[in-house]
């Protein structure tokens, strides 16, 4: 009972504390007037009528003095533009006043002509080795000098393979960075133009990664009819394998891994060899093939040593991954702790990616959620606390989150309440940072998206323009810039009805989730009141069992069956708020109430219980207090009333490995005779009782998917003797 109370004050704490913090979070969201300038970064001069608005809010311009005054919240993203220089966003941290430096526009300072000095082809070989040195850097950047090459050519007639080349690099930036519909596109365009075998490799990758997997499929299968070198016939196996595994085909998936890697064994393409192994392991484990599994993983780890540091490190994660999901954790800890090792070197050489697996932050937190699974949980709070540490300092708020509330459900669960407390305070702290922060990605998602959406469309429009002389080119891009700016308005409008929509949307699920809430805490309170129901009525009917050894003046008999019933009592009351208990601690509590009937009516009947040495009773679980009314009518009304001895038989029998099967039965007077004998007030108790056990069983067969059914029928065809046959359901 401390113990029930104890968590109840502690989410009492937390709620509070959560409701507090969220107060207080509200409060630092609050609006207020953010005042501001806007001058030219190279003179200092204020700029006048430029356009200045919140995401989503306010919008107002700038005075004759550069100067704005905005109505706006903490955490908002300011936008500031003009036609005369470049875009400026920029995240609000508090109430000071700001000055806001602009540069002239990136877009009018790059040069679009070509120059005379070099001939149209090599600028445009220049241009798209540019544009892949920029690829994984910045894909503005990349895109434009796909632009420009095309530029360089536009004068004259481009070759198809000049096409072919700038639309397979655009479709290269275009799935590094995310973009799987205009990958797809833009490779077409290519084969279109020249129908190579590595951009058909490329599309058919780009239909995979865009979810087109029957498109991905047949491209590859296409070109397995095409004559390959070794290293495509290795790409196109491969290629087919992630698909397959992305279908969820482990079979087929593991069928093209191993055709790729005996092509890549013959020939000795290194490389691919250590990946492929990697590969046929994860679809293995895919297909819960664990031992073939754990052969290729120890294979890819132990080739992966020879490559490089990173490449090794991404494999013990992978591997540690793989030794999670089958519950090995101490080999997956062993695995992370090596991998931790190398990780600290690489920090000296290479650039962090927050987002990647390799990070000292997930490593330490994938640690202790291994020791967790193991529930060693004092040895996962140190790994915690290093991974929260470590993703403060690396800005890392997903990991940060994650670990801060594991790291309160630790402190819970081992009882240590005010450091859980104080770990979930900070856990709320870290989630409204994590939001803010979402919201500002999602909204840098979106301009980067339209930003590389218009520079594709320009790409499009020089394929489609070549032929038009300089004039007609600059009145398209004119009218280009024209139409984005009429569109504004109704992508305002646009936007708005999506966010009206989506907020209906949320009301109605808010009400669904709601009502689903209420229909489950009606059903437990309904259980409850049930079970409370039949505590006082077996109290009593134990309590005149007591009241009649001390009426007989038998005190050692009395004396003992208090101690029995006690006992008995103490156990019926601890399981008292339990839907389920063991079905052994069920059996326990019906031999000790048997045992005390028995002690009371030893000239009315013998008993047995058997249970067979076949069944798992530590595998299923049934409704506390389910089995004794039965019992309880079996001996009351059936055999009290018998004139010679009489036998009640308990057997529990496992029909399956998911059904138990539990009979009573007694060869008592039968139901008839009994209903008979009974007082009217009798039938009105006994109608009360064996109802409360039928809502019971109602109501938990609704909330738990029809896991107890009961049948009652007479034992012989003169309708004495009565069995009960419970079915019970491990799922």
């Amino acid at each position: 009972m401390m113990k029930a109370f104890s968590i109840i004050l502690l989410a009492i704490i937390l709620l509070v504390s959560g409701g507090l913090f969220s107060q207080t979070n509200r409060d630092a969201r609050a609006s207020f007037l953010l005042k501001g300038k806007v001058i030219d970064a190279e003179t200092y001069s204020p700029i006048s009528r430029v356009n200045v608005e919140i995401l989503g809010g306010s919008y107002t311009t700038t005075n004759n003095a550069g100067e704005f005054s905005i109505s706006a919240k903490v955490g908002d993203e300011l936008i500031i533009r003009s036609d005369d220089f470049k875009t400026v966003y920029y995240v609000i941290k508090d109430q000071q006043r700001i000055t806001v430096e602009v540069h002239k526009s990136e877009e009018q300072t790059i040069p679009l002509k070509t120059t005379t000095s070099r001939k149209s082809q090599d600028l445009f070989k220049i241009y798209i080795d540019s544009s892949n040195y920029f690829l994984k850097k910045n894909a503005q950047k990349s895109i434009e000098y796909v632009t420009r090459a095309l530029e360089a050519v536009r004068s004259k007639t481009a070759t198809n393979d000049q096409n072919a080349t700038a639309f397979s690099t655009l479709g290269d930036i275009n799935l590094y960075w995310g973009q799987g519909d205009l990958a797809v596109n833009n490779y077409k365009r290519s084969i279109e133009a020249s129908p190579r075998v590595d951009t058909r490799i490329k599309l058919a990758s780009a239909f995979m990664n865009n979810k087109n997997y029957q498109e991905s499929i047949s491209v590859y299968k296409e070109l397995l009819k095409e004559k390959l070198t070794n290293y495509q016939k290795v790409e196109v196996f491969e290629g087919l394998g992630d698909t397959y595994k992305a279908i969820n085909d482990p079979v087929k998936s593991v069928f093209n891994y191993q055709q790729a890697l005996d092509i890549a064994n013959t020939h000795k393409i290194t490389p691919k060899i250590t990946d492929l192994n990697s590969k046929i392991g994860a679809a293995y484990a895919q297909g819960g093939a664990v031992q073939e599994a754990t052969q290729y993983f120890d294979n890819s780890l132990n080739l992966a040593k020879k490559e490089n540091k990173k490449r090794a490190v991404a494999e013990k994660n992978k591997v540690a991954d793989f030794y999670n999901q089958n519950r090995d954790f101490e080999k997956e800890i062993q695995l992370r702790e090596e991998a931790l090792d190398e990780i600290k070197s690489l920090d000296d050489t290479e650039e962090e990616d927050i987002n990647s697996p390799l990070t000292a932050q997930r490593q330490n937190y994938k640690i202790a959620n291994a020791y967790v699974g193991q529930e060693k949980y004092i040895e996962a709070i140190p790994y915690l606390e290093k991974s929260i540490t470590e993703a403060d300092k690396k800005e890392d708020l997903v990991v940060q989150k994650d670990a801060t509330r594991k790291l309160s459900e630790i402190y819970r669960d081992i009882g240590d309440f005010g450091k859980a407390a104080e770990s979930y305070e900070r856990y709320v702290e870290v989630v409204d940072e994590l939001y803010i922060k979402k919201e500002q990605e999602i909204s840098q998602a979106a301009r980067f998206s339209k930003e590389i959406a218009l520079k594709q469309n320009r790409i499009i429009s020089l394929e489609s323009e070549r032929e038009l002389n300089e004039s007609r080119y600059q009145l398209a891009f004119e009218n280009q810039e024209l139409i984005e700016k009429n569109n504004r308005v109704q992508k305002w409008i646009i936007g708005s009805l999506i966010l009206i929509a989506l907020l209906f949307l949320l009301v109605a699920y808010t009400q669904f989730k709601s009502v689903k809430q209420q229909k489950y805490a009606n059903n437990l309170l309904a259980l409850k009141t049930l079970r409370t129901q039949m505590n006082p009525h077996f109290i009593f009917n134990a309590l005149n069992s007591v009241n009649s050894f001390i009426a007989t003046n038998d005190e050692r008999a009395a004396n003992k069956y208090l101690s029995d019933f006690s006992q008995l009592m103490r156990s019926v009351l601890e399981n008292s708020d339990e839907d389920f208990i063991p079905l052994a601690k069920e059996i326990e509590l019906l031999e000790l109430y048997v045992k005390l009937e028995h002690s009371r009516f030893q000239n009315k009947f013998d008993y047995t219980i058997e249970i067979d040495e076949g069944l798992k009773v530590g595998e299923f679980v049934i409704p506390p207090m389910l089995l004794q009314p039965y019992v309880e009518n079996a001996v009351w009304h059936g055999l009290r009333y018998k004139e010679e001895k009489g036998l009640l038989a308990i057997h529990f029998q496992q029909v399956d490995s998911e059904t138990v099967k539990i009979t009573i039965t007694d060869d008592g007077i039968g139901r008839k005779k009994s209903k008979e004998l009974k007082t009217e007030h009798q039938k009105k108790q006994n109608s009360k009782g064996m109802g409360n056990i039928q809502k019971r069983i109602s109501i938990l067969n609704e909330m738990y998917k029809d896991r107890v059914d009961v049948t009652v029928e007479n034992v012989y065809e003169n309708e004495e003797g009565t069995r009960v046959v419970l079915i019970l359901k491990k799922d």
